[in-house]
């Protein structure tokens, strides 16, 4: 059996480079994080009518998110219950129901077994059609039309799952109107292990003015040095219970698309001026700085630059990338489509800073091949000690230019790995804060 705490050292911030490629510790994730957790599935704005369907991955397992005829939103595993066939090849679409290729069985929008071909004559009369409806996601719940499903029944609610966390995402989702997800999204295939983007997206400042310094001097003239993201108070870090966690730092958080995209500054301005009306000053600057944030264990978005991710795990060493650019819905039809571009441009799959961090991603992922080099340690101990709470922020807090937010993340996915169930992973969270504060 595996002790994941032979391989993540939570007190000095260390973790074996076994965690991105060994294949039994992969198998770990799926069963103990990706069949527990609470995992994004779709945006309600991609599928508004009856009937609408999408078709995404929790884990491994493939699911069906599908519009009910009293327009809540359930989800099914992707498979027919006969044979085990893969039921829907689409990636999305509208339909009253599905039939399998395979021997015909058809399922209704509720996921009960509609019809089987030649049913009365093969099967006879005692035949129960009700006990062989699709497999149903135990949870399924929105959070400002952010649907989320979890596959673990005995889970905690999805607000009490993203707790400190939910703070931060309501100052840029919870606008007048609200946000939509700009569909279909892309799509692309990625030789690296699922934690490094995740943990990238959640709080590497590090490598913004090293990786990114050619694209950075050609979008905007100038890099800004590493040495710069330090010191400000007003930019942060911050991680909480279940390894959520985020950067934000104090600079106009839309500056890198205004090149493609210059009408979203004074859009960001006029709402921060509303915001700054009903919720506050320092929420209307948060609004506008410039954030990177991940919810564990696999979503992630920028703030400012505006894109949605989710990282799906293919197996140890290779991951399906979806992104989204995120739009508020008030926006009018002509500055959406020119965000959609930008954002596109900028952190899509041939995006201009996208390009970078993948080959990061990828060539963090390679060398662990090689036996020798599994043996190795990889080190998050920068700002180690300097945590702290903050009264008019939640969870707990660090500098921007730190590695606690990755700390954070690396946690819970300790904790995830050696708790058997819901009911031990809560006790063992439960001093979480203390423990992270260090008292």
């Amino acid at each position: 059996m595996i002790d994941i705490r032979d391989f993540v050292d939570v007190d000095n911030a260390t973790q074996n480079r076994r965690i991105f490629g060994d294949p039994d510790i992969y198998k770990l994730e799926l069963e103990r994080i990706f069949a527990r957790c609470w995992l994004f599935l779709t945006h309600e704005s991609l599928i508004p009518n009856v009937g609408d369907f999408v078709v995404t991955k929790m884990g491994e397992d493939e699911v069906i998110v599908w519009r009910q005829r009293d327009k809540s939103i359930k989800a099914f595993l992707n498979v027919c219950t006969h044979r085990g066939m893969r039921l829907c090849p689409s990636e999305s679409g509208n339909s009253k129901g599905m039939s399998c290729s395979y021997h015909g069985w058809a399922f209704g929008v509720d996921g009960g077994l509609s019809a089987v071909p030649v049913e009365e004559a093969i099967y006879g009369p005692d035949f129960d059609k009700c006990k062989l409806g699709l497999r149903e996601v135990p949870l399924v719940d929105s959070y400002h039309g952010f649907i989320f499903g979890c596959m673990d029944a005995a889970a905690p609610s999805l607000p009490d799952y993203l707790g400190d966390a939910a703070w931060y995402f309501d100052i840029w989702a919870d606008v007048p109107g609200g946000v939509e997800l700009l569909g279909p999204p892309s799509r692309t295939i990625l030789n690296a292990n699922w934690k490094s983007p995740t943990e990238n997206f959640i709080g590497d400042a590090y490598h913004v003015g090293w990786t990114h310094a050619p694209v950075l001097a050609a979008m905007m003239g100038e890099v800004p040095p590493q040495a710069s993201f330090i010191g400000d108070e007003k930019s942060f870090q911050m991680t909480s219970r279940y390894g959520h966690g985020l950067g934000i730092i104090n600079n106009f958080g839309p500056a890198l698309l205004l090149h493609e995209c210059p009408e979203l500054a004074p859009w960001m301005e006029k709402r921060a001026a509303l915001l700054a009306q009903s919720k506050g000053p320092d929420i209307a600057r948060l609004y506008t700085n410039n954030w990177d944030a991940s919810i564990f264990p696999n979503i992630s978005y920028l703030f400012g630059i505006m894109v949605f991710k989710v990282w799906h795990p293919l197996g140890p060493d290779k991951i399906e990338v979806m992104t989204w650019p995120i739009a508020e819905k008030e926006m009018p039809d002509d500055l959406k489509r020119r965000l959609a571009v930008a954002s596109h441009r900028t952190f899509g799959p041939a995006g201009m800073l996208e390009g970078d961090d993948l080959d990061n991603f990828e060539y963090a992922t390679r060398p662990n091949r090689g036996f020798v080099t599994r043996q190795g340690d990889l080190n998050l101990q920068m700002g180690l000690g300097q945590e702290r709470e903050d009264p008019a922020l939640p969870g707990v807090i660090g500098p921007f230019m730190s590695e606690m937010a990755q700390r954070g993340f690396y946690r819970a996915y300790a904790d995830c790995l050696s708790s058997d169930d819901w009911t031990e992973l809560e006790a063992t969270t439960a001093n979480w804060k203390q423990a992270t504060l260090r008292k």
